[in-house]
């Protein structure tokens, strides 16, 4: 199956996890697999999904004295999914995109070590963008559109597609059979969410696939703040840095426009104008696609849980997410459900 995670079963909590073989040895030795030899200085960075690590180099090579390692989670996707993300990114830097795409080591972006996919990129610095000036969202918004201008020059084969289905009713289906949900919510929950499903399916674009699919696209899929990483403008080279293209599938562009908004209705407004107007100077832009907002909020907010409680096994998670699996965070679920129903049935945002 090609759908995010439709294998995920519930581990032991006594098994070991895979990632507790990932030692400072382990990854070293896998860098030097890759014709790379660091000088011993690894430092995990933060991601839960992946495990990230950046090593110092003995020599710099392509100017690069770090770099940085991503393991892939075992069994989320397979080997032809996780080459066509870096297609995609290699095709994005070849349209001088700026992406931090994996480095061609040994003639492939993809190697394998004791068990773990893995890549290395360059090591790339830089801090969250400024969303709150416009022409930064401007310029976002060119970039992003010529993600888009080269997503559009072909389909992925691999890659799920951004429908209720992958996001939502596999979700649902998985929490409810792993009986995920608090007892005493499970019952708001699930009708919560079958009323918000039945607003989301009513929109062509995000129902299983259609013939008509001339709105789906290569995307990042994951356009958060926390993903671009930007450089002072006077620097060479200086702005933003798309990163992370582990959730690349297709989808309709404003997937990648609305993570970037925030604050109350008139300020969303306001830089989603800002954001289209450096978009559209570089292709069109389908202002019907605003109304898919809200559902693509609601579609991630069933994702965001289940990705969740398949992730349990993982010592990372109870650590980190000690509030999931209560009632109250499932209460909290379901009152969020009924306010994005309301949302989605209020006028979309304009610009």
């Amino acid at each position: 199956m090609n759908r995010i995670d439709d294998h995920a079963s519930a581990a032991s909590p006594d098994a070991e996890h895979p990632f507790a073989r990932l030692t400072p040895d382990l990854v070293l030795d896998a860098l030097a697999s890759t014709g790379l030899w660091g000088d011993g200085r690894i430092l995990s960075l933060n991601s839960f999904e992946n495990r990230v690590y950046q090593a110092a180099l003995e020599s710099p090579v392509d100017g690069n004295e770090q770099v940085v390692l991503k393991f892939y989670r075992p069994g989320r996707w397979t080997r032809e999914q996780i080459e066509e993300e870096h297609a995609f990114s290699l095709d994005l830097l070849a349209d001088e995109i700026p992406v931090v795409a994996p480095l061609v080591l040994q003639g492939q972006t993809l190697h394998h070590h004791d068990g773990f996919w893995f890549s290395v990129c360059p090591r790339r610095g830089g801090r969250r963008p400024e969303l709150d000036d416009f022409d930064t969202l401007e310029w976002m918004g060119r970039f992003l559109a010529r993600i888009h201008q080269v997503g559009s020059q072909r389909p992925f084969v691999h890659r799920p597609r951004l429908d209720a289905c992958t996001y939502a009713t596999g979700p649902k289906t998985w929490l409810l059979s792993h009986q995920a949900i608090a007892p005493e919510v499970q019952r708001a929950w699930s009708a919560a969410l079958d009323e918000a499903l039945a607003i989301i399916e009513s929109h062509p674009v995000l129902r299983a696939p259609l013939p008509d699919t001339s709105e789906d696209l290569r995307l990042h899929g994951d356009c958060h703040p926390g993903n671009v990483l930007w450089t002072p403008a006077e620097l060479p080279g200086g702005g933003p840095h798309f990163v992370d293209l582990d959730d690349a599938h297709t989808g309709p562009a404003v997937q990648d426009l609305w993570m970037l908004l925030s604050g109350d209705r008139l300020q969303q407004t306001q830089q989603l104008g800002a954001l289209l107007d450096g978009y559209e100077q570089v292709r069109p832009f389908n202002r019907q696609q605003l109304a898919l907002i809200e559902p693509l909020r609601t579609l991630r907010l069933v994702h965001y849980s289940a990705w969740l409680a398949r992730r349990w096994d993982d010592p990372a998670f109870p650590i980190n997410f000690p509030w999931f699996g209560t009632r109250d965070y499932w209460q909290g679920q379901v009152d969020m459900l009924h306010e994005q129903i309301e949302a989605m049935q209020a006028p979309a945002l304009y610009a």
